[in-house]
């Protein structure tokens, strides 16, 4: 960690105590919110609007054995306005036709989409003005529950990342998710919210009241070298560092992999891909140690390829860890291209 990142994780701490001491959230007052956060996950799965058709089919391995099904998801357009993918909004009103007995959420995640149409992935900058004053959090808080509420869900889910990079964001974020919760409340909406593993527990001075549902997922990916998404040393230290939230957490496991060439292309794979890639290319995966991920690596026009996956077998193994560390509720990310769906562990 370099002088100037540790500066600026100090600054951000100093901020995080003043507003606390005078923001006048209701972390002392959040009664009903303790009954809330016993009320953790079970089996959670996210359906993402890029790959339905694979998700659906997933989503009918699983039968009866998921507990909740969060809809991925709503993002903010070129005018600051979220807004749910029209494939998403269809497919949600052809599955709730079908009753199914899980609970539904409606995910808000910080992409934005300009007015060319393309995608910034994870914007902080849309946080800053979506939080810049009282009001304008007050309208987006509004606006969230109105989409969640237009479309019949159950609870809202919130996955807003790289909050911690930007000290306004992170000096507003626990407002917002208190006053954001009590606003759900209000209107019979339950709430999750998804933090990266990387976020300052000890101090984030998350309110009481909503699910935290922590990625243990990223130790490798497209930021990175080749490398397992987790491991037992990772998923052991995110959660005993996860321990500093208050009230119910559970831990957000993710399938599938990715790819990396020598020629510096990275790709992000379903469990159904790797294996057709490892078939494909006649190249026989050996099951990491440390992780239980499957590694193969293949060569194709003249570049070697390395590969990292999970399957059941990973998944479980990282949920008994988890499970050992005092975390027993989980959630996957995501439905589509999982083989043995079904046969992943409560």
């Amino acid at each position: 960690m370099g002088k100037g990142i540790a500066c600026k994780i100090i600054k951000i701490i100093l901020l995080s105590v003043v507003f606390v001491l005078t923001a006048g959230c209701n972390y002392d007052n959040q009664t009903a919110g303790k009954a809330d956060a016993k009320e953790t996950s079970g089996k959670v799965a996210w359906l993402a609007y890029w790959d339905l058709d694979a998700g659906v089919k997933d989503l009918q391995r699983l039968g009866n054995k998921l507990d909740k099904l969060s809809y991925f998801g709503a993002y903010f357009d070129a005018s600051d306005r979220i807004f749910i993918p029209r494939e998403l909004s269809d497919k949600r009103k052809e599955l709730k036709a079908k009753k199914g007995k899980y609970e539904t959420y409606l995910t808000i995640v910080n992409d934005k989409q300009n007015a060319d149409e393309s995608v910034i992935m994870k914007d902080t900058e849309v946080l800053r003005r979506a939080f810049a004053s009282s009001a304008a959090m007050d309208r987006h808080i509004d606006a969230i529950v109105a989409l969640t509420l237009q479309g019949k869900y159950d609870g809202i889910e919130i996955d807003y990342e790289r909050i911690w990079s930007d000290e306004q964001v992170a000096r507003s974020f626990a407002i917002f998710v208190d006053k954001l919760f009590l606003k759900a409340r209000e209107n019979n909406l339950k709430l999750r919210v998804v933090l990266e593993p990387g976020t300052p527990f000890s101090y984030a001075n998350l309110p009481q009241g909503p699910e935290y549902v922590v990625m243990f997922y990223n130790l490798y990916g497209l930021h990175s070298e080749p490398g397992p998404k987790a491991n037992k040393d990772f998923i052991e230290r995110t959660a005993q560092q996860m321990r500093a939230l208050r009230g119910g957490a559970s831990a957000a496991f993710a399938t599938g992999g990715c790819l990396w060439g020598d020629n510096g292309k990275r790709a992000l794979l379903t469990e159904a891909e790797a294996k057709t890639l490892a078939v494909t290319f006649d190249s026989k995966p050996k099951r990491d140690a440390a992780s239980q991920c499957l590694v193969f690596t293949y060569k194709d026009s003249g570049v070697t390829y390395q590969v990292w996956y999970a399957d059941v077998e990973t998944i479980n193994y990282w949920i008994g860890i988890a499970k050992e560390q005092g975390v027993n509720n989980f959630s996957l990310w995501r439905l589509g291209g999982n083989i043995e769906i079904n046969k992943i562990n409560e």
